[in-house]
């Protein structure tokens, strides 16, 4: 089995974008503020989505298994109060449910949290709740900056963070550290801040002793971790200098990689620096980097041949593949047991 660790609901009804923009609108014209129960997107538009999209490209790609979240770049925690934040979750959360359940085979839940700047992270915890006790999600998207590019929250290891890592931890479910649109003119959002923001989770948490407070605590840094892998020299000497133990003994029972790196000689590098056992394999596919490379013929995100061709034993290439995200997805891995697969 192939289990793709990273996909977002980037190809949903054009009338999610049209109900979000008349939300969006009503934080100044509060006549205009639509309700929930206005947004109508039958099952054969979510289909319709789906086929054509993401499953098609997941049965071209030999792909098994999606865990499914909203898209990154709309959560904009950024846009509007709590309320405002919390209502669009909710809508979007249920849809990758939705989803979920028409194609049960193929498309497991993650949950996006509906944070909103200066907001007590505490205020997230219903609708986690509802997420992993109503629609069976097994992870969520945890937003380190919802100011978006700004960088107004405490970092991580913060004990203002503390209430998710609790819930976390007692449903045993990881977090996917992942940043949205970036409001700030600075950072281009997914070839700067996304970017930066994976980079920066790595640093916070290298600095911190999070992880002794909660050593079952899961993160996956995605994008390949950032610039983590490519200066992995600097990050062990900077854990020495800080006087801090060694990283595979500090951080790589806590924290993993995905593989949403985009072309061969990044893998590559990935796979010889970073242990096996903290890579998952992900291809955030109809995201970020669309499109055909030139130099080799096929998309960008189909990482899928990246690690078939990268120099990785064949137990080691199933670990990245399958075994690697039942561990660190326990609930994904109970799900799939009692599918008999």
């Amino acid at each position: 089995m192939i289990i793709d660790i990273h996909g977002h609901y980037t190809t949903a009804p054009k009338a999610l974008e049209a109900w979000r923009n008349r939300q969006i609108a009503g934080i100044k014209s509060p006549a205009q503020m639509p309700r929930a129960s206005e947004l109508r997107i039958s099952d054969d538009e979510l289909c319709e989505s789906i086929e054509s999209n993401q499953l098609r490209l997941m049965r071209e790609r030999g792909l098994d298994l999606t865990i499914f979240s909203p898209r990154a770049s709309f959560m904009a925690h950024h846009i509007g109060d709590f309320q405002v934040s919390s209502t669009w979750a909710a809508i979007c959360n249920e849809l990758c449910y939705r989803v979920s359940r028409l194609f049960p085979d193929h498309f497991i839940p993650a949950a996006m949290l509906p944070q909103s700047p200066g907001v007590d992270p505490a205020t997230c915890i219903p609708e986690l709740v509802k997420c992993v006790e109503e629609y069976g999600n097994v992870a969520i998207n945890l937003n380190p900056d919802p100011s978006g590019g700004h960088w107004e929250s405490p970092p991580l290891p913060d004990r203002y963070w503390y209430p998710i890592y609790e819930k976390m931890v007692e449903y045993d479910i990881p977090a996917m550290i992942h940043v949205s649109t970036s409001c700030n003119p600075c950072f281009h959002t997914t070839g700067a801040h996304y970017l930066n923001a994976d980079t920066t989770a790595f640093m916070q948490c290298l600095t911190s002793d999070l992880f002794k407070d909660f050593p079952t605590l899961r993160f996956i840094i995605p994008h390949g971790g950032g610039a983590v892998p490519y200066h992995w020299g600097r990050f062990r000497g900077l854990a020495q200098e800080l006087k801090k133990p060694l990283l595979k003994d500090h951080l790589l029972n806590n924290i993993f990689f995905d593989t949403c790196v985009y072309h061969q000689p990044g893998i590559d590098l990935l796979t010889r620096v970073i242990p096996v056992d903290n890579i998952l394999f992900a291809s955030e596919m109809i995201g970020a980097v669309r499109g055909i490379d030139p130099e080799t013929g096929y998309n960008y995100d189909d990482t899928r041949r990246y690690i078939a061709a990268a120099h990785v034993d064949p137990a080691d290439r199933q670990k990245i593949f399958e075994t690697n995200a039942r561990r660190v997805y326990p609930r994904l891995d109970a799900a799939l047991k009692t599918k008999g697969r």
